[in-house]
C-alpha cells in the first residue's frame, strides 16, 4: 500500500458518493426512508466489487477475466478496509468541539427523564444480546459470546461505531462480528424509520398525539444536516488572517485525537503496572475513538475557561466530522463480507429481531412510565436513536412535534452530553468486547442487568408521571422565572 493507492481509493469513494447522491435524488423511496447517500454509495461499492459483480460474472464468463475481481483492485479494497478504524476517531473527537458544555445541574433539569430512559434502553440492549449469546446463539450455532454486544454496538452505536470496532473484533477472534455489526446497523436505520412512521400513525389514530403538521422532505433533510448543532455568532476573522479556518479546525480535531492517544497510552501503562504479572489486558483492546472524544471534551472545557471557544465554528467542525463519517460508511459497507453474514444468517436474524422487539417495548411500555409528560415525543427521540442514528431520532421528533412545543428537541440534545460518553459509541461500548473477552459473558450480563434495572427503577420512581407532575411543574416555573 502506498500514497498513490490511498489517493485513488479516496477519489473512487468521492465518485461513489456522487452516484449515491444522484440515486437518492432520483428515487423518492430513499428520501422517504431518510437513507443517507453514504449508505447508498457503500452498497454501490459492494455491488461493483468482487463479492457481487465479480462472483456473478464468474458464473457467466467461464474463461478467466479481469472483471472476476469486480471493478476495484485488491489494493483499493485494502485501503478501504483500513479507513474506518482511523476515521471513527475524527468523528468522535469532533463530537463536543464547539458545543457549550453547561453545568450538570442544568443538563439534568432539562434532560433527566431522557437520560434515564435512554440509559435503560442502552443497558437493556446488552442484557438482551448477552442473554441470547449465552443461552442460545453460542450453544446452538457456536457463535462467539462477543455477539452479545452486537445489538448495542450496531443499533445504538450505528455504522460509525460498528466500523470503528472492526479491528477489535478481529483481535479478539470474532472477525465476522464486524460484518454482522455493519449489516445490523443498516437494518436499524431502515427499520427505525419504517417503524417510527408506523408508530406515529398509530399515535394519531389512538389519540396519543395530535395529527402532526405536514413537514416537507426538504425541511427534514435540513434538520438532518443540522443535527443538534447549535447556532451562534462567531468571530473567526481574527484567525483567518493567520490561519485558514479549515486548517485551524482540523488542527483542533487532531489535537483532540492526540490527547486521546496520550490518555490511551497512560491507561495502558497504569494497567501494566497494576496487572504486570497476569494475562489481563483490557486497554490494549479498547480502540482510540472514545478516548479521542474525551480529548475533545477537555479541549472544549479549556477553551471555555480561556474564553477562546467563540472562535470555534461548530458548523465547520460538523462538516469535518460529516465528511469523515461519509467516507467511513462508504468504505466499511463496500468491504462488507457477505459470506460472513450468510454463514451466520440465523443468529443475525435472531439478534436483529430481539433488538427491534426490545426497542419497541421501550417505546410503547417504558416511555409512558418514565416520562412525566409528552412521553410520545420524548420517547420517539430515544426510539430513533436506539434503532440506528441520532438523526433518525431527531427526524421522528420533528414529525411528532414540528414546532418543538414539548421541548423534546432541547432535552434530546442535552441528553447526549450525559449519554454518549458512556454508551451509544462511548467508553463502555468500546470496552464491552474486551470486557466480555476477559471476564466472560456471565459477569458482564450481571453488571449490565444491574445497571439497566437501576436506571429503570430510578426513572420510574423519580420521574414517574403521576408522582412527579407537581415537581416538574415547579421546575418549569423556576426555569420561566
Amino acid at each position: 500500500m502506498n500514497l498513490e493507492q490511498i489517493f485513488y481509493a479516496l477519489i473512487i469513494i468521492g465518485i461513489l458518493l456522487i452516484a449515491g447522491k444522484i440515486i437518492r435524488r432520483k428515487f423518492e423511496i430513499f428520501q422517504k426512508l431518510f437513507i443517507p447517500a453514504s449508505i447508498i454509495a457503500g452498497f454501490i461499492g459492494l455491488i461493483l466489487g468482487h463479492q457481487v459483480l465479480g462472483n456473478g460474472l464468474q458464473l457467466i464468463i467461464k474463461q478467466e477475466h479481469w472483471l472476476w475481481q469486480g471493478l476495484f483492485p485488491q489494493s483499493i479494497l485494502d485501503v478501504w478496509s483500513g479507513l474506518p478504524g482511523l476515521l471513527i476517531s475524527v468523528v468522535f473527537a469532533a463530537l463536543f468541539l464547539g458545543k457549550k458544555i453547561p453545568p450538570v445541574k442544568e443538563i439534568w433539569h432539562k434532560a433527566g427523564p431522557m437520560v434515564a430512559h435512554g440509559q435503560t434502553m442502552a443497558w437493556g440492549q446488552y442484557v438482551i444480546g448477552i442473554s441470547l449469546a449465552l443461552f442460545l446463539l453460542t450453544p446452538v450455532w457456536g457463535i462467539s459470546p462477543l455477539s452479545g454486544a452486537l445489538i448495542e454496538i450496531s443499533f445504538e452505536g450505528g455504522h460509525g461505531t460498528a466500523a470503528g470496532l472492526a479491528d477489535t473484533f478481529k483481535e479478539l477472534g470474532f472477525a465476522d462480528g464486524a460484518d454482522l455489526a455493519l449489516a445490523l446497523a443498516t437494518v436499524g436505520v431502515v427499520m427505525g424509520t419504517l417503524l417510527g412512521i408506523l408508530l406515529i400513525n398509530w399515535g394519531v389514530r389512538t389519540g396519543r398525539i395530535n395529527p402532526p403538521d405536514k413537514t416537507s422532505s426538504q425541511d427534514m433533510e435540513e434538520l438532518a444536516d443540522h443535527d443538534e448543532r447549535e447556532t451562534q455568532n462567531l468571530d473567526i476573522d481574527k484567525f483567518s488572517a493567520m490561519t485558514e479556518p479549515l486548517s485551524l479546525h482540523l488542527a483542533l480535531v487532531g489535537a483532540a485525537i492526540g490527547f486521546g492517544w496520550l490518555l490511551h497510552q497512560g491507561l495502558m501503562i497504569l494497567e501494566r503496572m497494576a496487572f504486570g504479572g497476569s494475562d489481563f489486558e483490557l486497554m490494549r483492546h479498547v480502540p482510540l475513538f472514545p478516548l479521542a472524544m474525551i480529548g475533545g471534551v477537555l479541549i472544549q472545557i479549556f477553551l471555555d475557561k480561556v474564553h477562546y471557544s467563540k472562535y470555534i465554528d461548530r458548523k465547520l467542525i460538523n462538516r469535518i466530522s460529516g465528511a469523515a463519517l461519509d467516507i467511513l460508511i462508504v468504505s466499511a459497507l463496500a468491504t462488507l463480507s457477505l459470506m460472513a453474514i450468510g454463514e451466520n444468517i440465523y443468529p443475525f436474524l435472531i439478534i436483529a429481531a430481539a433488538g427491534i422487539a426490545w426497542n419497541l417495548f421501550g417505546f410503547i411500555v417504558l416511555a409512558p412510565l418514565m416520562f412525566p409528560r409528552n412521553s410520545f415525543a420524548m420517547g420517539m427521540g430515544n426510539f430513533g436513536q436506539c434503532m440506528g442514528m441520532t438523526v433518525i431520532g431527531l427526524l421522528l421528533m420533528r414529525i411528532v412535534d414540528p414546532d418543538n412545543k414539548t421541548g423534546a428537541m432541547e432535552s434530546f440534545g442535552y441528553k447526549q452530553l450525559m449519554f454518549e460518553p458512556v454508551v451509544g459509541g462511548g467508553l463502555f461500548t468500546a470496552a464491552s468486547l474486551p470486557l466480555i473477552y476477559q471476564f466472560g459473558p456471565a459477569p458482564i450480563l450481571a453488571g449490565t442487568s444491574v445497571l439497566a434495572l437501576a436506571w429503570l427503577i430510578f426513572g420510574l420512581i423519580y420521574f414517574g408521571p403521576q408522582k412527579n407532575s407537581k415537581k416538574m411543574q415547579n421546575t418549569e416555573e423556576d426555569a420561566a422565572q
